[in-house]
């Protein structure tokens, strides 16, 4: 099964490839056009140079120099403001690639098509604000609120939030993570076996509704402790029974879970949002309890080691190792999942999912010109009942493309295109993957 049809995907292909040469197009005539610009300027200066300003004699050659510099100027002019309609449009957006202090929170607004068979033809919208708790903080960076929206013909609806802010010298953080979604979703029951034949298929509604803050404190010149809690509920609506092979009666359950959240790392990285260098080491527990007011009792461990390395100009190598290993009695929505946009692109979200999770990326980071440029990866990730059966055997690759536009300081928008094995995914977003 493959999320998108082989017309699809072309067609996205195509869209990806013209939306990027629409970009580069307009951004190299600009970047010409500046060069003239500054070119035809160093000339006129010259040429004034050799004028004297007392002279009243006839115009001399070196005059009608000028006269054709500051034609030649006008002219390089007008042609840079026509060829910059789209640089236009994205600053009407608020997608300048700056962040203005003075706005309080600097909004970009970036629409956006999508299509996937689940969901049909839709709409998105990513809305991202940048702002500092303390204009006098120079050290940390700049807090981010990301809202991202989504609607489409078949009646799918759905906002998530994702907000950091940074404050006291980054000497605290707090991370804010909440959902509620409306959205025809899948299920091929739990494990790499029923998960690879495609006829194991069921198709529901999902609804579910999460919030989940984080408080940060540092500890020492690298090193963050945090606290917080979860609150999930997720309940399947009109579920497709036509596979006799994969149990559903896990989906008939209305899953509401509540949980402490604890977490410790080690940060080295020069930004949150979109790193070029340093490291981070991180583990984090997640406690569920019928005792909180959910309907099980689980735990959560989530472990990840991603690094950045500068290279040539301004590009980077990106890479991660991330695991998810869950223990207890563990509902249906709550089982490690492989596929989306962030932790293996090209595959069905919901589709591969079980109790243990280990993945691995690495991604090409590769700057263009001005805020464009273009991601290449290619990763890997395995599921099992259990973490001593993660195998080799069971492997599911991914290999990707990517186009980046900075839209605000340290901010890209995100177009990607994922194939795994025998399914494929185009992703719409804001921020890198990891």
């Amino acid at each position: 099964m493959k999320i998108i049809s082989p017309f699809v995907t072309r067609l996205l292909i195509v869209n990806c490839a013209s939306f990027f040469a629409i970009n580069v197009a307009v951004a190299a005539p600009l970047t010409a056009a500046n060069a003239a610009i500054a070119a035809s300027s160093e000339v006129n200066s010259q040429v004034n140079s050799t004028i004297k300003p007392e002279t009243s004699a006839p115009k001399s050659a070196s005059e009608d120099a000028v006269l054709v510099g500051a034609d030649q100027l006008e002219t390089i002019t007008d042609e840079a403001e026509d060829q910059g309609w789209f640089e236009n449009l994205l600053t009407n957006l608020g997608a300048d690639g700056e962040f203005d202090p003075d706005k309080g929170i600097d909004f970009s607004y970036l629409p956006g098509p999508f299509y996937n068979p689940e969901m049909s033809l839709g709409v998105g919208i990513s809305v991202v604000g940048l702002y500092q708790v303390d204009p006098e903080d120079t050290v940390s960076d700049l807090s981010s609120l990301v809202i991202n929206g989504l609607a489409s013909i078949n009646g799918a609806l759905g906002v998530g939030i994702e907000n950091k802010t940074f404050f006291n010298g980054d000497n605290q953080r707090l991370y804010l993570n909440a959902n509620v979604y409306d959205i025809p979703d899948v299920y091929y029951g739990v494990g790499y076996e029923f998960n690879q034949q495609d006829l194991n298929r069921v198709e529901f509604n999902s609804q579910t509704f999460q919030v989940n803050p984080m408080f940060l404190q540092r500890i020492s010149a690298h090193s963050f402790v945090g606290a917080g809690f979860d609150f999930i509920y997720a309940k399947a609506t009109d579920v497709d029974v036509a596979s006799i092979d994969v149990d559903v009666d896990p989906l008939q359950e209305v899953s509401r879970n509540v949980g402490v959240n604890l977490l410790i790392n080690y940060d080295t990285r020069d930004h949150v949002l979109n790193p070029q260098q340093g490291s981070i080491s991180q583990f984090e527990i997640g406690v569920y309890r019928e005792d909180f007011g959910g309907k099980h009792d689980f735990e959560v461990y989530n472990a990840l080691y991603s690094a950045y390395y500068p290279i040539l100009n301004d590009d980077t190598i990106a890479w991660q190792v991330r695991g998810r290993f869950t223990h207890g009695d563990v509902p249906w929505d709550q089982l490690s999942k492989i596929g989306g946009g962030n932790s293996l692109r090209g595959y069905t979200t919901g589709r591969y999912r079980d109790k243990q999770m280990l993945l691995a990326q690495v991604e090409y980071r590769q700057h263009l010109t001005g805020r464009h440029g273009m991601v290449y990866w290619v990763g890997a990730g395995s599921i099992a009942d259990k973490v001593g059966e993660l195998s080799f055997d069971e492997l599911l690759p991914n290999i990707g493309v990517g186009y980046r536009l900075e839209v605000k300081p340290k901010v890209n928008l995100r177009l990607d295109l994922a194939f795994g094995d025998g399914d494929s995914g185009f992703y719409f977003n804001v921020n890198e993957a990891f």
